[in-house]
């Protein structure tokens, strides 16, 4: 067996690319859900890309690093295939996760799948090396299988329990953890013996060849990286009132709704653009610059942003709890005060069980709702 090491610097590298890669296919991804199909399938393919690419990338910038006494290179063939399989069952996963109900077995299975495609890119890259072959122990893949699914799955039910900000980044850091974790895992129970020559499915590919394609897919994922991250961090970081208030004023300016009218409200699906009265809504969330609708197992894209939606929806009796939520009364069954904020619940709406109450809003809706 030969002695082998890796280089410090690309080993941080490479977790950080894990990292980035991580969060740009998971912030991608926040509101997916909710867009109309074409949209959908677009922002999921691209998402799988950032994921999949990344967990390649990581494996290949740490390789890099990885220093044996003799000259090795890669299959080319192969190299790519590592990468095909990464993306496709990154992309298998979040079809299941964007394109299904989420459930605890349909999150676990797509937690598992992830785990699974990190697992076979770094076996099937592993086996692209010409002049030297890896020799694994049985100990090893069992370990590297385990971790890879253990916190792949952990990664998934974070990112996809709840698709809060906090939530995606927690997740981002369990998959970049995930994909380092299991990729030295695995190297600690490989072993390397050097062969006279090559005979590898494909033509030999270099180092240095190698070394511009990861550093051309590093440099993707950063700038995926930085814009992701200009959209999903506020620019300003206004407190709730602020925001409150802001849409407070927005909402006066705004012509107003008469009183008693009925209020139709449109929301994307299968490409058509349908309506919805809106007496059958018991909750609106805001997701960027548009919103969605809640309506008993229903989660409905409008196109109206929340201030929109408040504006139009208020002659119909919803009441803004937050500056994200607007909450219909009729369907609560339940508030709780917790500190300075609350919750409020509904027992018949599957898809949004409770919304929160800001501090600003918390009196108001305490009126609304008589307590």
């Amino acid at each position: 067996m030969l002695e082998f090491s890796h280089h410090p610097t690309l080993v941080a590298a490479s977790l950080a690319v894990a990292l980035m890669a991580g969060f740009s296919g998971l912030a991608i991804t926040r509101g997916a859900s909710s867009l109309p199909l074409g949209r959908r399938k677009a922002v999921v393919a691209i998402s799988a890309i950032a994921l999949g690419g990344g967990i390649w990338s990581m494996h290949f910038v740490a390789m890099l690093g990885l220093q044996l006494p003799i000259l090795f290179y890669y299959d080319g063939l192969v190299t790519l295939i590592s990468a095909l399989i990464a993306i496709l069952m990154v992309g298998l996963a979040l079809l299941i996760l964007h394109f299904h109900a989420r459930t605890l077995a349909s999150l676990t299975l797509a937690g598992a799948i992830v785990g699974a495609g990190i697992v076979a890119m770094h076996y099937v890259g592993m086996s692209g090396m010409e002049l030297c072959r890896p020799v694994y122990s049985v100990g090893g893949v069992a370990v590297a299988l385990v971790a890879a699914l253990a916190l792949s799955i952990a990664a998934i039910w974070v990112a996809y329990g709840e698709r809060t900000r906090g939530h995606i980044l927690l997740g981002t850091l369990f998959f970049g953890i995930s994909v380092f974790v299991v990729h030295f895992v695995a190297m600690a129970g490989t072993g390397f013996v050097g062969l006279g020559s090559g005979g590898g499915a494909g033509p030999i590919l270099s180092n240095e060849i190698l070394a511009m394609g990861v550093t051309l897919s590093s440099f993707a994922i950063c700038g995926a990286f930085l814009l992701s991250g200009a959209t999903f961090f506020p620019v300003k970081a206004a407190g709730p009132a602020d925001l409150d208030a802001a849409a407070v004023l927005e909402d006066e300016v705004s012509t107003a709704v008469p009183a008693g009218a009925r209020v139709s409200v449109p929301f994307e699906k299968e490409g058509r653009t349908q309506f919805l009265d809106a007496g059958a809504i018991a909750a609106v969330r805001a997701e960027g610059h548009y919103t969605v609708l809640y309506s008993g197992r229903d989660k409905l894209f409008c196109p109206w942003s929340i201030s929109e939606a408040a504006r139009r929806l208020g002659p119909a009796g919803l009441i803004r709890t937050h500056r994200s939520y607007l909450v219909n009364p009729a369907f609560v069954t339940e508030f709780r005060r917790t500190k300075d904020t609350g919750l409020c619940f509904f027992e018949a709406v599957e898809s949004l069980p409770k919304v929160p109450v800001s501090r600003s809003r918390l009196s108001g809706v305490r009126d609304v709702l008589g307590i």
